[in-house]
């Protein structure tokens, strides 16, 4: 065996980072010469396009062939005896490069939009043979190979060819769909990383398994669309949060499989009279306890619930109801899981190096690096990619306030300013606007959601006009002040009226969501209900009145699994929510109670054509802080599209209350939330009172105790 090459070792011992520089088919002289590497095999021999034969000699006993192909040959196979086994397999390294010159020339700009369809693993046909193309970004590795079912795991066998920026790629004749990979990558100082799932699966194994799955993401069926305008400003928008996991188990406390769920959710959350679904995030992640806010697989739909397939049954079964879908989407942080994005070349390739501005202290996840191009092109095709394949309707984005603040939730001088100095995360800022001008450009009925804390301003105003441009924004500050006002005792609520006053002054400011979401019920918080103060007949009654309050405020409407029929208890992502207590008359009358108000508020363009413009919103009491009652007109495009909306949070019932309204004549008590159908008392006006025909024309009303009624002028 004569010496060889210093790169025939660097092949041997799995370290050569241009194998097909080695391996594959060459000329040498006047002969073409084909390369090997078959670890195992005991002898290989080459196989003309016209079936002729070669033997090719073992020049390394590491399993290491060469020889000449027959007769001249420029195609060829490969014939290899493993044992008492003889194969015949096409050569990894005989196939030209996967990506074009344009592939690579967008992907280093930054503009490459559907990443998804050239980088990952992608069946396909090279030369006339079927197999899986896989590519990969790690521009800091030294070797990069594809590892799985089909190489016995072994990354000697496929090492991959870097293109360009640092994409490694290799086309894997005879790979197949189904087949489980990851990816073998050997850092740049020469060090063995654990092995990475791909950035770009469509797929991965059950937790705590962690090998990515090839996927024909174009062969998933496309779900059909959701109904037209679901998400504009002026329509009805009412959003069902829920956490797929838990929201309805069977047998041994098991999920439902997306398919189940298909069966059962779109068809309540339709009867409920929601227009939208909302899930938690469904993008792979290995901590059950996350409830998905820590994903290591942003292309693939988590396989606790089935396949891609599946989960597109699920979009298909809620667009065929009618409802929406909306996703819970997570570019502001990810875990630090060996198998996952961080230290994914053996350097901080998706997150910042300097732990300052690349760790989150509150959750100890990694802070994605909005600086780097590649990174934001990942993410902005990620966000694309579920409204492209699956008909996702919009993105509601995660903690978008970690994002936007350097300093966020970090100890005085525990980070680094800005290049002015200032605690605003430029990039990040510049990623926001980016994604969502891109999403709305390719998606226009589409909408986003931003859950932003803070008083960052115009976050749902255009991009041109100086705005970050989501199309709506979480009110979080109505939430923390009406639960803590509706929290007090009747008696103390008084010295609280600001509570309720003081949303009105910013409420048209953002188009706003009014969000009772999975955080206000999680970690001490209580259930809603739990929230409410006194006794029983009290906190329904409470209860009732908060939810209609709600609705008549407003703002598009949010609200989390289980707090539709009251659920007592936190929510425990671990078990179902509480379907036995709508067994009880308050618990079903509470579902009976937000079933009506989701149907009125779809029903009266009063209650949604303006709810993000001051001119759909009158006060009419807003003094009554010793009687604990608030009064206001909610307005629709029409003259007469009025609704009258009375909160009484006292416990005691008010008659001969005089209230004045636009119109003399009949109004119609169409909805008293102390209705004995959701288990009230049945206070209130007989369906009708008539205003006087003065010059301000005033009602006269029996309200309610611990309840709101919403009245309408006759037509």
């Amino acid at each position: 065996m004569s010496k060889l090459p210093a790169e025939a070792y660097a092949i041997i011992e799995g370290r050569h980072s241009d194998p097909f520089h080695y391996l594959g088919l060459h000329t040498e002289g006047d002969r073409n010469v084909v390369r090997a590497f078959l670890p195992d095999a005991a002898n290989v021999e080459a196989i003309g396009e016209h079936g002729e034969t070669a033997p090719l000699a073992r020049i390394h006993d590491a399993g290491l062939f060469a020889g000449p192909l027959p007769n001249g040959s420029t195609r060829y196979q490969l014939r290899a005896r493993f044992g008492d086994n003889v194969v015949e397999l096409e050569d990894a390294y005989r196939f030209p490069p996967i990506l074009s010159d344009f592939d690579l020339y967008l992907l280093g700009e930054g503009t490459h939009q559907r990443v998804y369809d050239t980088l990952g693993a992608h069946p396909m046909t090279l030369d006339g043979v079927d197999g899986i193309g896989f590519v990969v970004l790690a521009p800091n590795a030294r070797r990069v190979s594809v590892v799985g079912d089909f190489n016995f795991w072994d990354g000697r066998r496929h090492p991959m060819r870097v293109r360009g920026p640092g994409y490694w790629e290799l086309f894997i004749p005879r790979a197949r769909v189904g087949d489980h990979y990851k990816f073998e990558i050997i850092g740049r100082n020469g060090q063995h990383l654990p092995l990475k799932s791909d950035p770009l699966a469509f797929a991965a194994e059950v937790r705590p398994k962690t090998a990515s799955i090839v996927i024909d993401e174009r062969r998933i069926p496309h779900p059909r669309p959701a109904p037209d305008r679901v998400n504009a400003l002026s329509s009805p928008m009412s959003i069902y949060e829920v956490h797929l996991g838990s929201w309805r188990r069977k047998g041994r406390n098991e999920w439902l499989t997306y398919r189940e769920m298909a069966e059962q959710l779109p068809a309540y959350a339709s009867d409920m009279g929601f227009t939208h679904v909302e899930f938690l995030p469904i993008s792979e992640h290995p901590f059950d306890g996350s409830w998905g806010y820590q994903p290591t697989g942003m292309f693939a739909p988590t396989s606790r619930f089935g396949s891609p397939d599946d989960f597109a049954a699920l979009i298909d079964a809620c667009h065929g109801a009618g409802l929406a879908v909306l996703l819970d989407w997570v570019p502001g942080h990810f875990p630090d899981d060996p198998h996952g994005l961080g230290n994914f070349d053996g350097t901080a390739l998706y997150e910042h190096s300097n732990p300052l501005q690349g760790r989150h202290l509150d959750w100890g996840t990694l802070i994605y690096n909005y600086g780097r191009t590649e990174v934001t092109n990942f993410l902005v095709s990620n966000a694309l990619f579920w409204l492209d394949r699956y008909g996702i309707d919009g993105l509601r984005v995660d903690a978008v306030a970690s994002m936007l603040y350097l300093d966020y939730s970090r100890p005085a001088g525990g980070w680094i300013p800005n290049k002015y100095g200032g605690r605003e995360n430029i990039e990040a800022i510049d990623f926001l606007r980016r994604f969502n001008t891109e999403l709305f450009a390719h998606f226009p009925q589409a909408t986003t959601a931003a859950e932003e804390s803070t008083a960052w301003p115009q976050v749902s105003r255009p991009v041109e006009y100086g705005g970050l441009g989501f199309g709506y924004k979480w009110n979080m500050g109505w939430m923390h002040d009406t639960l803590k006002y509706i929290g007090k005792d009747p008696i103390h609520r008084k010295y609280h009226h600001g509570d309720i006053l003081f949303g009105l002054h910013y409420a048209f400011s953002e188009n706003f969501i009014l969000p009772l979401s999975h955080d206000e019920v999680v970690h001490g918080k209580r259930s809603i209900l739990g929230r409410m103060p006194g006794d029983d007949w009290q906190r329904f009654a409470n209860l009732r009145a908060y939810y209609s309050f709600m609705f008549g405020h407003p703002g598009k409407k949010l609200m989390f699994m289980g707090c539709e029929f009251g659920q007592e208890r936190e929510w425990n992502h671990d078990y179902s929510i509480d379907w036995h207590l709508l067994q009880q008359p308050r618990h079903s009358g509470i579902q009976n109670l937000v079933r009506d108000l989701n149907r009125l508020y779809r029903a009266l363009p009063a209650l949604h054509e303006l709810d993000c413009d001051q001119a759909g919103f009158e006060w009419v009491v807003t003094d009554d802080a010793n009687n604990n009652v608030f009064a206001w007109i909610r307005k629709g495009n029409d003259a007469r599209a009025r609704c009258l909306v009375i909160t009484n949070f006292s416990p005691n019932v008010y008659r001969n209350y005089r209230v004045r309204v636009p119109f003399a004549g009949k109004w119609h008590e169409v909805f008293n939330s102390d209705s004995a159908h959701y288990g009230g008392t049945n206070v209130g006006n007989i369906g009708e009172v008539r205003a006087s025909e003065d010059a301000t024309p005033e009602l006269s009303l029996t309200i309610p105790p611990l309840a709101a009624i919403f009245l309408v002028p006759e037509s």
